[in-house]
């Protein structure tokens, strides 16, 4: 057996998220059904990480074991022909058998991107969460500092989650503009169910002056759901790129 690294990208829109769901249209369950029919073998892909529906990205990573000694171009050329145009293969490349696309990850770095157009592009629309009036963009700079560091993000994922360990390290959490957009961007070397949507939308409030950018540190030391802002929406969100050992 072969051991292959995939890098890909995806429009989440129409999908359910990465990970195979009965009876549901996943990035995952789609990669596998092709590379299955075109190989005629049952295969088994694992992701580096598991976005939610609605989610994008532009460098998920995965790695999938396989008997075909198919070449590695032609694999890349043939399964991209199969897939849908909101799924594609973007690099492909033998990879040693210990290598598993999860497990072998350091971080990950996240790109919420938020709109403050009065009209959004339609070519836009997909990839951007719209907010009408005024964003105080230094204060949710401030607010997106403090949640540098290895801390406890209990207050930014579901209140139902069963991971106990919610110890994350974020490297960088920086907030930036482009012109109407306003840009959250993140590095962390792990991220809980809808974490990186919460912070988005605790940032958003820091904006909207409805949450003091200095209250974060309370809001990480709470431990509560309640005192975090409201998870952002999927659409604004892209996992941009996962970092292995030795670069991404």
């Amino acid at each position: 057996m072969r051991n292959l690294r995939m890098v890909v990208s995806y429009v989440g829109t129409r999908f359910a998220g990465w990970q195979v769901q009965p009876g549901r249209a996943t990035v995952q369950g789609i990669l596998e059904e092709q590379i299955s029919r075109m190989l005629q073998e049952p295969v088994r892909i694992a992701g580096a990480g598991r976005t939610d529906a609605g989610v994008h990205a532009r460098g998920q990573v995965a790695n999938v074991f396989l008997s075909s000694r198919i070449p590695v171009p032609g694999l890349l050329r043939g399964l991209n022909a199969r897939l849908p145009p909101d799924i594609a293969l973007m690099h492909v490349e033998e990879a040693p058998e210990s290598f598993h696309a999860r497990a072998a990850a350091r971080a990950k770095e996240y790109l919420y991107r938020i709109s403050r157009a009065e009209v959004v592009s339609p070519f836009d629309a997909p990839f951007v969460a719209p907010v009408h009036g005024r964003l105080d963009v230094e204060a949710m700079r401030e607010a997106a500092r403090l949640f540098v560091g290895t801390h406890d993000f209990t207050s930014f994922c579901p209140a139902d989650s069963e991971i106990e360990d919610k110890v994350r390290t974020l490297s960088v959490s920086e907030v930036t503009e482009d012109g109407a957009e306003v840009r959250y961007r993140v590095i962390g070397n792990g991220f809980l169910r809808h974490m990186v949507r919460t912070l988005a939308g605790t940032l958003i409030l820091a904006g909207r002056g409805r949450l003091d950018s200095g209250s974060i540190p309370h809001i990480l030391k709470a431990r509560d759901r309640r005192q975090a802002g409201p998870v952002a929406p999927a659409r604004g969100l892209v996992l941009e790129r996962v970092l292995y050992e030795g670069g991404s």
